[in-house]
């Protein structure tokens, strides 16, 4: 089915539907990974955007039930090369068509994605219009400037859990929100390490990885105030990725810095922005994002190159973190921006990237025994 991908600068590009007809806005970014599109298309740092990947054959080994990320399909499209409607792969249980069609998600094909990402790299991440319904260039470009700005929006409201949970056979278990009351709520402690994961958008994968290190996760949501976090005597707090501008998140800032210094903190993606803004630094958009699974990142402490999986549009400003409150402890190395930072005196550190990645890179995935260490060394 004839489709026309229209951008906000009038850039057109025709393609064709894979999942039927349908329409679809957001922001058009692209992804370097060669394998884990499923993954992708269920991280809800994604929400809000137009997800097209660079690796020219997709849809080649299906999907599969435990490979989500989230509940949900989060993307709002989803862009490929070359569509594969045949899987070959002894854990499929579908293809990807019918996967994007059950959640109503547009899936596009024959659309010349190397020039797609070589526009996007040059003018940067931009609002689209993505039609099968309406191919009139003129009317789908005056559509994507009308297509709310990544810059500026709070969509963490639109992805964090509505209930707590705690993750029980590999799926969250949910409990009552009355039950946050409750100091006694952990069902392992001295067993395991308590942690508070605030919620903005959180991976699957990050609530496994802290659970492998030894933690006990309690997933609340976004707007969990401080004080009924420290009622709950947690021995360390988690500092979920997320989607959109971390600016206008001010209610979870605000969280934070009540909290910073209680107990041990670990941030990753949009938990290290918020949790940068909280320690007196300021964020900014980056002109096309880092997403993909190859991007190298030096490691300051030990001079390695950790080869990482990123997904973000917004970075904390390296000239905004005085020296006083934090260091940086990770650095990109295709663009010197900001990829980690601690302050030693309050057991807060973060980074920018994603060592939970799977499949992916596990160079970084020392940190959540890094974190685990953290709080048991507060202990003593």
């Amino acid at each position: 089915m004839k489709a026309l991908l229209a951008l906000e600068d009038g850039r057109i590009f025709p393609c064709r539907s894979f999942t039927g007809t349908g329409e679809a806005a957001g922001e058009v970014v692209f992804n370097t990974s060669m394998t884990g599109y499923q993954e992708v298309l269920t991280d809800p740092s994604y929400f809000g955007q137009m997800v097209t990947m660079t690796y020219p054959l997709i849809g080649n080994y299906g999907v599969c039930p435990e490979d989500i990320e989230s509940n949900r399909i989060q993307v709002a499209a989803f862009i490929v090369k070359e569509y594969q409607q045949f899987p070959s792969n002894f854990r499929s249980k579908g293809t990807l068509a019918d996967y994007l069609i059950k959640s109503h998600v547009i899936g596009i094909e024959d659309l010349d994605t190397r020039a797609l990402t070589r526009h996007i790299r040059n003018c940067g991440a931009m609002r689209a219009v993505i039609s099968t319904k309406e191919l009139d260039p003129a009317v789908l470009v005056k559509k994507a400037k009308r297509v709310l700005s990544m810059q500026g929006s709070d969509l963490v409201g639109e992805v964090t859990t509505k209930k707590p949970y705690f993750w029980k056979y590999n799926q969250p278990e949910y409990i009552d929100s009355q039950k946050l009351s409750d100091p006694l709520i952990w069902r392992h402690k001295g067993k395991k390490h308590s942690v508070v994961a605030l919620d903005f958008g959180i991976k699957y994968n990050i609530v496994r990885c802290l659970e492998t290190a030894g933690c006990e996760v309690l997933v609340v949501p976004a707007k969990t105030d401080a004080k009924t976090i420290l009622n709950l005597q947690p021995e360390g707090i988690f500092l979920s990725n997320g989607p959109g501008d971390p600016e206008p998140v001010t209610y979870a800032v605000d969280t934070i810095k009540e909290l910073l210094g209680s107990v041990p903190i670990f941030g990753i993606c949009l938990g290290m922005q918020l949790l940068g803004i909280a320690m007196g630094g300021k964020t900014m958009k980056i002109k096309f994002g880092h997403r993909g699974a190859n991007q190298p990142v030096k490691n300051l402490a030990t001079n390695k190159v950790e080869i990482t999986s990123q997904n973000h549009g917004f970075a904390v400003d390296l000239n905004t973190i005085g020296k006083d409150n934090s260091i940086m402890t990770h650095i990109n190395l295709n663009e010197d921006s900001l990829e980690g930072l601690k302050n030693d005196s309050i057991k807060a550190f973060a980074v920018q990237y994603h060592p939970e990645a799977s499949p992916g890179p596990h160079d970084a995935a020392y940190l959540f025994n890094q974190f685990a260490k953290v709080i048991e060394d507060a202990k003593t």
